[in-house]
């Protein structure tokens, strides 16, 4: 299946296998230090994935973009992050008002802090004990690594933005982060006294920035982006696998053998944990790892994908249901504590987490706006850069309100991830392969004869919110003989696609030529042809430095000089992408595309998968969709093909995402028809969805 390049970052689902290990490690700790002495040492490993990945993240969009959009990047980590904060937040301040009030007083300080992000500060003046306590433990006071994070995703990147700038090489950049990592490392060495309190040291974001650093640097000479399987050997793969296997190691010990009062801990334990976190993320990033598949494994990853929600909702519910501070928790209630944190964080990501960070907020917002015509007032020019600023303060403000019911996001958007913040690994092989098929011949004349298929119940007069004048598609579409019989104002057509489309003009999948896809256009009479069609395609980012990106494509045939029509098959990657944590938008994608080819006709094919999860599931798609039908009150040059509508689930192979044969000869023979009925030779389709 097509793989989400999220901002030049693939999916690295060992990444996901190794937090499951470290918010398993932290919860063990705190249901009971028996478990695992060392279990708050799960969050060191945190910090360093972080830094790794935000840096990795900002880096890719650097190479992508040639500049750092910093605040596209701190809009999305607040719209990742504060909902589930916010709700978690609101859940405890009500089971404290009404069943707890006991705890209520130090509550008010704690949430302020935890909004704020300033929680280990907040602890640290006030000389409450993370580790010692006489009393009840306040329900927030894990949220201490999460200020610690934020506090980075704040300063980091603009620290990150004057070293690319003003220091040469990335090797001499990752040398300083490395030196500023090791103040921090000996700052925590120093500030630390042998039987005072550790918090200082423990929470100080001072003296635990070198987990982050350390992180960082490591993306600045290991890039997820620039590691490739094929250039690697087997030897190579061994002591890479080898050096993970080291480091897995190294944390496990320290989990499980070390104490949070041991000196050794903050005298050297620690960064000795960081380099063990860093041997372990050298392989598990690594495509062609062996331990990246098994640390991978499935459950763990799952768990992964969730450990923020899972972080944030196991300490109030051990905290609020367990007896009492004399009395230690039953195996029984453990479990049950367990179960409900999991449980808990699932559906917060499902039903709340999810639709908000997808745009749920966004949509609301621009149906609102649509319906009071306030767009209308503001020209492209002057709102669309506001719309970011607009939609996080949309967000903020709402999610005091969501967290009164949440349930009423559940209907629109609800997949289960697979995917924490990055792009997915496809478990398809073939089609993953970047080709590029490009036909600019005149393409055979061949009539093909008309051929009946079903239509599918599903369409987008159901999904979209735009459905009125040219954003509904009409209600007694023609039929598939008609259609055959339209021709198409189209005398040249630009195909733009990804692995969806390479069936359809490739020999292996379609032998008769007829039936392909450039047969297909000339039927209609789309004589002159350009075909761009790469897999793992989308519009923003490329798999490999050698693909270009739908973008570029568009770009460099406008500046050729190409006239005529376009036809984009892309979308499924897009979506994906921005599901796992791109900062470039749905909205953001098509504009761009359009204004490459304003003024010229576009037909955008509607994309649909059969997963019910992950990336590529057919929620995302259904948000695709939607945006691109919304696209047409915006530009009267677009139309779009309900693909989507149209395809049966017996043209797809097992992934849920390619076609068999007979499903590319359909869809060959649909796209034709569909580019005949947007542009046809008598004059304009008035609906922006045809088929």
């Amino acid at each position: 299946m097509p793989k989400p390049v999220g901002s030049s970052q693939r999916y690295m689902p060992g990444l996901d296998g190794l937090r499951a290990i470290a918010v398993l490690a932290v919860i063990a700790y705190h249901l009971d230090p028996g478990l695992a002495p060392g279990g708050v040492l799960g969050v060191s490993v945190f910090f360093t994935l972080s830094g790794y990945l935000i840096t990795d993240l900002l880096l890719g969009q650097r190479e992508a973009l040639g500049r750092l959009r910093l605040g596209d990047f701190w809009l999305r980590r607040a719209r990742r992050l504060l909902p589930a904060l916010f709700l978690m937040l609101a859940v405890v301040v009500a089971w404290v008002t009404l069943l707890d009030r006991s705890l209520l007083p130090g509550l008010r300080g704690d949430v302020l802090a935890a909004v704020a992000y300033v929680s280990n500060w907040w602890n640290i003046v006030r000389d409450a004990s993370y580790f010692a306590r006489f009393g009840p433990p306040p329900p927030l006071d894990h949220l201490w690594s999460l200020a610690v994070e934020e506090q980075f995703y704040l300063i980091w990147p603009f620290l990150l933005w004057l070293g690319l700038r003003y220091v040469p090489g990335r090797f001499t950049l990752a040398g300083l982060t490395l030196a500023g990592a090791a103040l921090s490392a000996a700052a925590m060495a120093w500030i630390y006294e042998p039987g005072v309190d550790p918090t200082r040291v423990y929470e100080g974001t001072d003296t635990r920035a070198f987990a982050l650093l350390v992180g960082a640097a490591l993306a600045m000479v290991w890039p997820s982006r620039k590691l490739r399987a094929d250039l690697i050997t087997v030897r190579g793969r061994l002591l890479l696998d080898t050096a993970g296997v080291v480091g897995l190691v190294v944390i496990g010990l320290l989990i499980w053998r070390t104490s949070e009062y041991s000196p050794f801990l903050y005298k050297g334990g620690i960064l000795l944990l960081t380099v063990g976190t860093v041997l372990a993320v050298t392989a598990l990033v690594h495509p062609a790892s062996w331990l990246g598949v098994a640390v991978g494994w499935a459950p763990l990853r799952w768990l992964g994908v969730r450990s923020y929600g899972i972080y944030l909702w196991h300490y109030p519910i051990i905290v609020l249901t367990a007896p009492s501070m004399q009395q230690k928790a039953s195996l029984g209630l453990e479990v049950i504590q367990v179960v409900a944190t999991i449980a808990v964080a699932a559906l917060s990501w499902r039903f709340f987490e999810e639709p908000i960070r997808r745009g749920a907020m966004d949509r609301i917002w621009a149906r609102t706006r649509f319906k009071v015509r306030w767009w209308r007032a503001a020209a492209p020019a002057s709102y669309l850069p506001r719309r970011p600023l607009l939609t996080g303060v949309v967000s903020v403000v709402a999610v005091a309100v969501l967290a009164l019911d949440c349930a009423g996001l559940s209907g629109m958007v609800s997949p289960s991830a697979q995917s924490s913040g990055l792009a997915a690994r496809s478990e398809k092989g073939p089609l993953d392969v970047g080709v590029s098929t490009h036909n600019t011949a005149a393409a055979p004349t061949t009539t093909l004869a008309p051929e009946k298929t079903s239509q599918k119940a599903t369409s987008l007069e159901a999904t979209s919110p735009n459905n009125q004048g040219r954003g509904r598609k009409s209600s007694e579409p023609e039929s598939r003989e008609a259609a055959s019989s339209t021709m198409s104002s189209c005398n040249s057509v630009a195909y733009i696609g990804d692995s969806t489309s390479e069936g359809m003009v490739l020999p292996s999948y379609l032998p008769n030529p007829d039936h392909r896809l450039g047969a297909q256009y000339a039927r209609v009479g789309a004589t002159s042809q350009y075909f761009e069609i790469s897999g793992a395609r989308s519009i923003v980012e490329t798999l490999s430095a050698n693909q270009a990106s739908g973008y570029a494509i568009a770009r460099d045939l406008k500046a050729n000089g190409f006239r005529g029509c376009w036809v984009i098959a892309l979308g499924s990657n897009d979506t994906a992408n921005v599901y796992v944590g791109s900062i470039v938008g749905l909205e953001a994608r098509i504009r761009r595309m359009m204004r490459v080819m304003g003024g010229q006709p576009v037909l955008w094919i509607t994309v649909k998968s059969l997963l019910d999860t992950g990336p590529y599931s057919q929620a995302n798609m259904q948000d695709w969709n939607r945006t691109v039908v919304d696209a047409c009150a915006k530009y009267s040059t677009l139309r779009v093909f309900d693909w989507a509508s149209l395809v049966e689930d017996s043209w797809y192979i097992l992934d849920g995402t390619h076609y068999t044969s007979e499903g590319y000869r359909h869809r060959a023979r649909l796209s034709a028809d569909g580019l005949a009925h947007a542009f046809p030779a008598s004059g304009e389709s008035s609906d922006c969805v045809v088929q």
